[in-house]
């Protein structure tokens, strides 16, 4: 019987140890994509699967319907762990977590790969001038799952966790979470705000706007309009 928490079984495992993960936002404007590559330097063992579990900051969200669709057409799975409001501001709305369940990558030994649209939400008018919002999405957990028997479940430097098998088995099964390398703390994207400041000038800009239009639609009515008494 092996015992597993010797050393030389858990430097064995030396491969939990390698991973690095590369993330980057994809296109511009208030819909974007979150791609995050996840590599191992070393080999990894067949029918490994690898999940990010990522806390998404209130300035964005996720569209369920175009996950849907998405999912459809992409080995990328996402299961989301609360219900999302889709047309509320960003001040009245609150952070929350999704799963993302990579896909392995037919390009590159050992790499995963996951894609999740994103979208900003609107955010308050600023009054100090600033003519955008910054918002950071933090680094995710990774967690790692294969056959139990090459997982080294009981060394002290690894921690096993419980999540759901696949984003359509909801099943829990034993993940191990991995301490892994990253190239950037954390990605960013610029929102476009208004100015707090031009509030008085927009509304008696668009007041004025809308008296003189209805008063152009009633001297058209009056002036080619039909009355019978």
């Amino acid at each position: 019987m092996v015992n597993t928490r010797d050393k030389g079984y858990c430097s064995e495992n030396d491969w939990l140890e390698s991973f690095t993960v590369i993330r980057r936002l994809i296109n511009n404007g208030f819909h974007r994509e979150l791609v995050s590559h996840v590599q191992c330097a070393a080999a990894v063992p067949e029918g490994s699967q690898v999940l990010l579990l990522e806390k998404l900051p209130q300035g964005v969200y996720v569209d369920p319907y175009q996950l849907t669709s998405a999912q459809e057409h992409s080995d990328t799975q996402v299961l989301l762990a609360s219900e999302i409001d889709l047309e509320a501001p960003a001040y009245l709305s609150s952070g929350f977590s999704a799963l993302v369940y990579a896909s392995l990558d037919p390009q590159c030994s050992g790499c995963f790969t996951t894609t999740l649209p994103v979208h900003a939400r609107y955010h308050r008018p600023a009054g100090s001038g600033e003519a955008e919002q910054r918002v950071s999405i933090e680094s995710p957990r990774l967690l790692v799952r294969a056959e139990e028997s090459t997982l080294p479940l009981a060394c002290p430097q690894n921690k096993v966790t419980e999540a759901p098998c696949t984003a359509q088995n909801h099943s829990l099964c034993v993940w191990l979470e991995i301490h892994y390398q990253q190239e950037l703390e954390a990605v960013s994207l610029q929102i476009p705000v208004g100015d707090q400041r031009q509030v008085l000038a927009v509304c008696t800009g668009t007041l004025s706007v809308t008296l003189l239009c209805c008063c152009m639609i009633l001297g058209a009515v009056w002036k080619h309009g039909h009355f019978q008494l």
